[in-house]
């Protein structure tokens, strides 16, 4: 029997490969890095001690990070995603190098909904190369699916790429 301990290992686990293989194969790319949800901070305070020479733009509804974890407020984007994700690409057009979405809660059918919903605002802000790291499977029509890093577990967190 897999517990939810072991299962929110397994997430960790995925999410850490996940994002360092984003962020190495992203790496010569100028582009923002989008980081989808702050939550406490771990992700985003994980990103902006990797990623090198872009700026790091968080979008949040309301910041409640651990203070360490707490971005800039020139790089924090509030508001609903489904409004700020459309003005995002007006301001960025389809520049980012890499994006990170740790949005979902428990509920597995509200997350695949929520993914559903997000996916065709999330795809046209990703620049050629660019890459999409997410922990729910996401629906897009132009990007294509990679394989996991060898650390990762499978279902745990998935990779897009815009190919050119």
């Amino acid at each position: 029997m897999i517990t939810r301990l072991d299962l929110f290992i397994d997430r960790m686990v995925s999410q850490r490969a996940c994002l360092d293989f984003g962020i190495a194969q992203t790496a010569g790319m100028s582009g923002p890095v989008f980081e989808l949800g702050l939550g406490n901070g771990r992700t985003y305070h994980h990103m902006k001690h990797n990623v090198i020479g872009r700026d790091l733009y968080v979008f949040e509804r309301a910041v409640a990070s651990h203070p360490d974890s707490t971005p800039p407020e020139e790089l924090t984007i509030l508001g609903d995603v489904r409004e700020t994700l459309p003005a995002a690409l007006g301001r960025f057009g389809a520049t980012a190098s890499l994006i990170h979405a740790d949005l979902g809660g428990h509920n597995r059918a509200k997350n695949d909904a929520f993914a559903r919903l997000i996916s065709p605002l999330v795809e046209p802000l990703l620049a050629v190369g660019g890459l999409m790291v997410s922990s729910d499977r996401m629906y897009f029509e132009g990007l294509t699916e990679m394989p996991l890093p060898p650390e990762a577990v499978e279902g745990r967190c998935f990779i897009y790429r815009r190919e050119g």
